[in-house]
This record gives C-alpha cells, sequence and structure tokens, in this order.
C-alpha cells in the first residue's frame, strides 16, 4: 500500500501557485474563520494598517454584541474567536507588533461580556483568551521603548475583571518589560495597595489587593529581589501563603537557615489517599496530599544543605511512614550509606504490608513496582476490599489479572458484587465485562497455589450470585443470559383504591 505524501511546505509549493490559490479559494466557501484569515494576509499586502482595520471592525462588533449565544452555535462562534486571535498573531503580529499588542489587549478585554453570552462548559472560549495571552509574550519583547505604556494600560483595562485576567496577562509581560518600568508599575501597584486599608475602602480594593501582590512578588522574581519577594509574601494572610515556594527559592539562592524557617510553616504530612491515573501508573503527586509529600522531601534536602543529615534521614523516613510516598523512600534509600539500602527497603515494604489503609498500601506496592507485594496484601485483605472504590480497584485487577489471577478475582467479585448489591443499572455494562473476566480466569486462579482455602469456587460463587440476583433482568440481558428461571420480576400492585371512570350524563 502507497504511502500518503506528507502535508508540509514543501509539498505543497510542488502544486504551484494557481492550484494552491484554488484550493485556498475553494476551502473560503466552507469555512468562515479560514476566509477571514485569508482576507487579513491579502489586506497585509497592503501593509499593516489595513490588516488593523479588518481587525478593528470584527472587535467592535464583539465588544457591542450582548445577544446569548445558542448552544448549537457556540462551536462556530469559539472558532471565530479563534481565527480572530490568529489573525493578530500571526497576521498583524509580524507587520506591526505595538498594533497587535494593543489588539490583543483589546481582545482581552471582552472576555466579560463573551463569557455572560455563551455556554464555555467545553473550554473552547476560555482556551482562546489562553491563546491570546500567550501571543503576547513574544510581541512584547518587540516594543522597545513602547513597552513603558503597557502596565498602566493593562491594570486599568483588567483590574476589574471577575475573571482573574490581569495576573495571567501581567506574567506574560512582565519578563519583557525594561527593569525602569518595572520598578514604576511596583511601586504603583505598592501605592494601590497601601489604600487599601484606608477609610472608606469598598471590597473591591481589598479582591484586588490580592492579584496586585501577586504581580508585584512576579516583578520582584523579574528584577531578582529575593528579598522583595518574602516581604510580600510575608505580608499576606496566614491561609493563603506559600511557604514551600519562598523555601525553595531561598534553598536555590543559598540561605538554607531562612528556608528552614518557611517550610517549616507548612503543616505536618497527614496519611495519604491512592489516586490512578489514566495510564495505569500511581502518582504520589497527584495526590491531595502532595503538599505534605513535598515539604518533607523539602524539609530534607534543607537540613542536608545545613550539614544536618541524620535529621534529614529521620525526617524522609518519618514522612514515608506517614504517607507511603514511593517519592520519599526513594529519596531516603539514596541518602543511606551502601547496602543499608537493602534492609531499609525491606523494612519499608513490610510497613506497607501492615498499613492500616488498604488501598494506601496497594498504590504504593504498586508504585513500587512489587505487583508480588500487591497480590499478597489483595488475597490478605480479601474482605476489606468495596466495590464503592471503583474508580481504583478495576485498573489494580487489570494490572494483576495476568500474573496474580487470584488477587484480581478478588477485586472483579467485590466490584461486581456491590453493582448488584446496590441494583446499579448504569453501571451493568462494567458489571458485565468484570463477569466476563472472572469466567475467563476460573481456571487459571482455582489452580494457583495462592488460592484461599475457605474462597468459594467460581461455579458455586456465580451460581449464588444468579440465585440472589436473579431478578436483575436489565443486567443478566446484557449478559446474554436469563436470570434465576421464573425470577422475572412481577409488576407491583397499585396502591390505594383505583379510579373509577363514569360517562358523563
Amino acid at each position: 500500500m502507497a504511502r500518503k505524501p506528507a502535508l508540509d511546505i514543501a509539498t505543497l509549493l510542488k502544486l504551484g501557485p494557481e492550484k494552491l490559490a484554488r484550493l485556498v479559494l475553494d476551502e473560503t466557501q466552507d469555512n468562515p474563520g479560514f476566509k477571514r484569515r485569508v482576507a487579513a494576509a491579502v489586506a497585509g499586502t497592503a501593509g499593516p494598517d489595513a490588516i488593523a482595520k479588518i481587525v478593528d471592525r470584527r472587535l467592535a462588533g464583539l465588544e457591542r454584541a450582548r445577544g446569548f449565544v445558542d448552544w448549537d452555535k457556540a462551536r462556530a462562534f469559539a472558532d471565530d474567536l479563534r481565527s480572530l486571535v490568529a489573525v493578530i498573531a500571526e497576521e498583524l503580529g509580524p507587520a506591526d507588533p505595538a498594533l497587535a499588542v494593543d489588539r490583543l489587549l483589546r481582545f482581552l478585554v471582552t472576555h466579560g461580556t463573551v463569557f455572560e453570552r455563551v455556554d464555555d462548559s467545553s473550554g473552547r472560549v476560555a482556551d482562546t483568551y489562553a491563546r491570546a495571552i500567550e501571543a503576547l509574550r513574544p510581541l512584547v519583547g518587540q516594543l522597545g521603548a513602547a513597552a513603558s505604556v503597557l502596565p498602566e494600560r493593562v491594570t486599568e483595562a483588567l483590574g476589574a475583571s471577575a475573571y482573574g485576567y490581569l495576573t495571567p496577562v501581567a506574567r506574560a509581560i512582565i519578563p519583557h518589560l525594561p527593569p525602569a518600568v518595572l520598578a514604576a508599575w511596583d511601586a504603583d501597584l505598592a501605592a494601590r495597595s497601601a489604600a487599601v486599608g484606608a477609610p472608606g475602602c469598598d471590597r473591591w480594593f481589598r479582591s484586588a489587593a490580592a492579584e496586585w501582590a501577586e504581580i508585584r512578588q512576579a516583578i520582584a522574581v523579574a528584577r531578582g529581589d529575593l528579598d522583595g519577594l518574602l516581604a510580600i509574601e510575608a505580608a499576606k494572610p496566614d491561609h493563603v501563603q506559600r511557604p514551600l515556594a519562598m523555601a525553595a527559592q531561598l534553598l536555590e539562592a543559598g540561605r538554607a537557615a531562612e528556608a528552614l524557617d518557611w517550610v517549616r510553616k507548612e503543616p505536618s504530612p497527614q496519611r495519604g489517599r491512592v489516586t490512578i491515573l489514566d495510564d495505569d501508573s500511581f502518582d504520589p503527586e497527584d495526590d491531595p496530599e502532595a503538599p505534605a509529600v513535598q515539604r518533607v522531601s523539602l524539609e530534607a534536602r534543607i537540613l542536608d544543605a545545613l550539614g544536618r543529615r541524620d535529621e534529614a534521614r529521620a525526617l524522609r523516613w518519618e514522612g514515608f511512614a506517614a504517607t507511603l510516598s514511593a517519592k520519599l523512600l526513594r529519596e531516603h534509600l539514596k541518602s543511606l550509606p551502601d547496602f543499608d539500602d537493602l534492609e531499609a527497603e525491606e523494612n519499608a515494604l513490610s510497613l506497607a504490608l501492615d498499613h492500616p489503609e488498604g488501598l494506601v498500601a496497594l498504590g504504593f506496592l504498586l508504585d513500587w513496582n512489587r505487583r508480588d507485594l500487591a497480590a499478597r496484601l489483595v488475597i490478605a485483605r480479601a474482605e476489606s476490599w468495596s466495590g464503592a472504590d471503583w474508580y481504583v480497584l478495576p485498573k489494580v485487577a487489570d494490572l494483576l489479572q495476568h500474573e496474580h489471577p487470584v488477587a484480581a478475582t478478588i477485586l472483579y467479585r467485590s466490584l461486581l458484587a456491590d453493582i448488584l448489591a446496590r441494583a446499579r443499572s448504569k453501571a451493568y455494562g462494567h458489571g458485565v465485562e468484570y463477569l466476563r473476566r472472572l469466567d475467563q480466569l476460573a481456571g487459571a486462579a482455582e489452580a494457583d497455589a495462592a488460592w484461599p482455602q475457605g474462597m468459594e469456587a467460581h461455579a458455586a460463587w456465580r451460581a449464588a450470585l444468579k440465585r440472589d440476583h436473579g431478578r436483575k433482568t436489565g443486567f443478566w440481558s446484557q449478559m446474554g443470559e436469563s436470570g434465576k428461571a421464573g425470577a422475572a420480576e412481577p409488576e407491583r400492585p397499585l396502591r390505594g383504591r383505583a379510579p373509577r371512570w363514569v360517562q358523563s350524563p
């Protein structure tokens, strides 16, 4: 079979200008967004002002519009916005960066009314505004002295936004602004923040002050002003401070003693909760307790930098015992002298097998690539697994079914039993899959030496399942089987007195 030719610039140029022009013209008939981009490119041959004129017409229409966009037109609306951003960034930007930055900011200001006009549950519209912010970065870097007007314009244009667009736009342009402009912007925001506590200051100013603080910190980072960054952070309310971020900055700067004070402001680790990802792996960094793991890891590195290595090792081990984080165990083993790590690893695995929270232990053992121990844990705690943990157990069973069919059988049975016990008809499709897996695993599982004494054989278990849940015809029909003979659920009798109909005279 012949390979399809790659669509790249070199291949397309071989078609010749006339054929390419015809293809472009045909596409413009069916694709309004593409048609607008082509019109802007053609206008660009007359200079950037011609492109800006096209963009201005579309921006003016966007600014005036107030009608709600129906659901069936939402995708086309989002595509239209995307093409507008593409014209500004890719057609106007190379021709005149200043005009492009001006129009991108003008577009970003429209987000408030746009979000009120369209249901953006798909995220397409929000993604378009994010693209516009990203498009600002390279363009601002080309403005030179003209960038000095941007801070005031950005603050005034986006400062009243209820959607928090001021901060990401500021972060996009800060790295490209000259030092004098950054210093002036910081002074302006500091003055605004000082006015927040003045008598008569309304709630909006107090809310905006949080964004101003974030922008001032981004400015401090760009200026290399670590003390300024820390001072702003220390002035925030305790519940919004970011001790780990500050500690990491101080450690990188070689100020380990100060970093230790900051990292210890973060709460100590608690027992974790396992989260399984789509790639059939476990990741402690995706866990809600991850900040606790990060705190221990960072504090241990700080203690190492201070020469307090024994404290660092003890801290990592305590953190691992509390969270069963594979990340902390790896760091702990790496810090040990040669050969001591083998004994420490065995102790860690024993601790995991005895851990009171089965899912946490299971997650660690799989993350540590010890499926044999994970299977042992499943079998040892066969009665403790609950089908209510459907967001984790199916993937665990899938991981174990080939090498450890007994453990997989236990998990699939728990999942199916929960679905049928609660008559979760919407999950019957999953239940059918679990039962088919159990049918396939039965021979290998019952022949495995790991099969627990007293565990019911598959045939008997299946017969009991049909006896107890034979009336759930919706499930058994999906299996292609009938339920218990004669067990179709009878119609429920009407309660109360039936209405009596009489003919009107």
